[in-house]
């Protein structure tokens, strides 16, 4: 699955954007990174200003893992039950992602891509794009079945198209599911040629022994799908999930929208690796929203080449760094739209 047709941001409405940042009222370059992103902006929209950001939506993928099993070795501080719950809080309005989203008026909406449970009594609109009940345990066996990464991959491009279609002008991919950095980890040690000490990280909180056990769990993944990290697909089947295939599919077609894309933490970070892959000009409309806690996160975007707006300490997951980022975004679109010119002064 090739030749996705992504546009090439504005090269000119970007240059107008540097020329018109330098003769504002203030000296070249003072407001550092933010005339970076107002500049990327106006390339994205092809204008400049660029367009403001008011409608913003937060989508979390769910999913479950096989390396958190009960007969698994414990590489999460939390039980995987937690997952089916925390879709739940979700649609309550109750999650850290969506306390944050709404202090910026993002809109969060939580999909179903594989939670290991039945989710009685939910609406049915959650897992309209459900693929499986979890995953395989990367360390012993394949993530997915043959043929699961590309359909959860088309589910994220068609979950980004209704998100599009009914206004979107920014997305931010969230994630929910025990045991995600440790898939995440896999990804990109696997994408990077690292290995399992060097990318995992404490997660959820693990402490020294349960670091350990993660970091061996990932080398005998590694071990396993040895030479099958060259295709995308491969990778994810082996050692991904349905739900870092349905990212990277939403990653990819964010960018075929037109649409910009602000990256998460460690999990969103994997997958947008593994979608630079499938449509290597996807990146161009990727920001990273901020720097979390998790090494492997660092690896994935040194490697992509972006620089995180924030670094906060974060580790929660859920897209709620990203949503942190968003002000920033308006900031450098307001700095164009509204700040005086030199060439107004009158001196």
């Amino acid at each position: 699955m090739t030749g996705f047709e992504i546009p090439v941001p504005d090269a000119e409405a970007e240059a107008e954007a540097v020329r018109r940042l330098d003769g504002l009222v203030k000296p070249v370059g003072a407001l550092g990174r933010l005339e970076e992103v107002a500049a990327w902006l106006c390339a994205a929209h092809g204008e400049v200003p660029p367009r403001p950001l008011d409608d913003v939506r937060v989508v979390v993928f769910a999913g479950d893992h096989g390396v958190t099993a009960a007969e698994s070795p414990a590489v999460s501080a939390y039980p995987r039950e937690i997952t089916a719950a925390m879709v739940r809080v979700f649609l309550a309005g109750d999650s850290g992602v969506s306390v944050l989203a709404g202090t910026v008026g993002a809109r969060v909406r939580v999909r179903d891509i594989a939670v290991d449970d039945e989710l009685a009594g939910v609406p049915a609109e959650v897992s309209e794009y459900k693929i499986r009940r979890g995953s395989g345990s990367i360390d012993v066996e394949d993530a997915l079945l043959p043929g699961e990464a590309e359909r959860a991959f088309e589910a994220g491009r068609a979950i980004a198209d209704v998100e599009v279609d009914a206004g979107a002008e920014l997305l931010i991919p969230g994630d929910m599911g025990i045991g995600n950095s440790t898939v995440a980890a896999a990804l990109v040690a696997a994408s990077t040629g690292l290995s399992g000490v060097e990318v995992a990280g404490t997660g959820t909180g693990v402490d020294a022994a349960g670091l350990s056990r993660k970091a061996a769990v990932i080398d005998a993944a590694l071990t396993r799908a040895a030479g099958r990290a060259g295709e995308p697909f491969e990778l994810l089947t082996a050692l991904g999930s349905a739900c870092a295939a349905a990212t990277a599919g939403f990653l990819v077609q964010g960018a075929a929208r037109g649409v910009p894309v602000l990256l998460d933490g460690v999990f969103s970070s994997a997958a947008a690796l593994v979608a630079h892959d499938l449509a290597p000009g996807a990146a161009n409309w990727w920001l990273a929203g901020h720097r979390s806690t998790e090494p492997a996160q660092a690896f994935a975007l040194g490697k992509l080449g972006l620089v995180p707006l924030l670094d906060l300490g974060l580790r929660l997951g859920e897209g709620s760094g990203a949503v942190q980022a968003v002000p920033i975004l308006r900031s450098a679109r307001a700095v164009l739209a509204e700040m005086g010119s030199l060439a107004d002064l009158d001196l």
